[in-house]
């Protein structure tokens, strides 16, 4: 990447310097530049999931490594695939779909999440000790992410067209700033992820929970 863009990209950060609108549209450029991402996000429109996006990790550290000059999977440690069925909660049916994505995608199965949003409910307190409310769709488990960093998704439309959703904008990311999400009881996640990825990312700014 010259320098030209790479400032242009960390000049997206500043919230009086850019529209949200100039950040979507980096974030669709970025994400159409990624082969794996692309790959990911045809795979799931060919299966016809409903209500169904790439969130998270997989875009946002997509795109601080455009900003940074690293490889595009650099530090990508899971794909993750959203979805919401509310027809069927049981868990073969989301087997189902899992095993149709790894299918669609062997040499990425081994890097891919993929989640029915509808029945998170059912199994998450078993899992992280506390309680999940039901959601109604599949945009809402954004807004229970850590890290509103965190709260990103794509998906491709009709004549390859890259739906952004960001519930809390896009400034953060391209800032490189990771900020809490204090409606959310997830401050040990927040913790957890803040190390492991300044590790990864040192350009990194992270915000303490409490000064959230």
């Amino acid at each position: 990447m010259n320098r030209q863009k790479a400032r242009a990209l960390h000049r997206l950060g500043v919230p009086t310097r850019a529209t949200e609108d100039d950040r979507i549209s980096a974030v669709q450029d970025i994400v159409r530049a990624t082969p794996a991402l692309m790959r990911i996000l045809q795979a799931v429109k060919d299966l016809g999931l409903p209500d169904a996006w790439l969130v998270s990790g997989g875009i946002y550290q997509t795109v601080w490594n455009a900003l940074t000059g690293r490889p595009s999977d650099f530090g990508i440690k899971d794909y993750d695939v959203i979805y919401f069925d509310g027809t069927d909660l049981s868990y073969e049916a989301e087997d189902r779909v899992i095993q149709s994505m790894n299918t669609a995608l062997p040499d990425l199965a081994d890097k891919l999440e993929v989640r029915n949003q509808a029945r998170v409910h059912l199994w998450y307190e078993k899992r992280f000790g506390r309680p999940y409310f039901p959601l109604s769709c599949a945009m809402e488990s954004l807004t229970t992410y850590a890290a509103k960093t965190h709260a990103v998704a794509v998906r491709l439309g009709d004549e390859g067209a890259i739906d952004v959703r960001a519930p809390y904008g896009l400034a953060s990311i391209f800032a490189m700033r990771l900020t809490p999400n204090p409606a959310t009881n997830n401050r040990s996640t927040y913790e957890e992820k803040a190390k492991r990825m300044t590790a990864l990312w040192p350009e990194l700014d992270v915000t303490e929970w409490d000064a959230s």
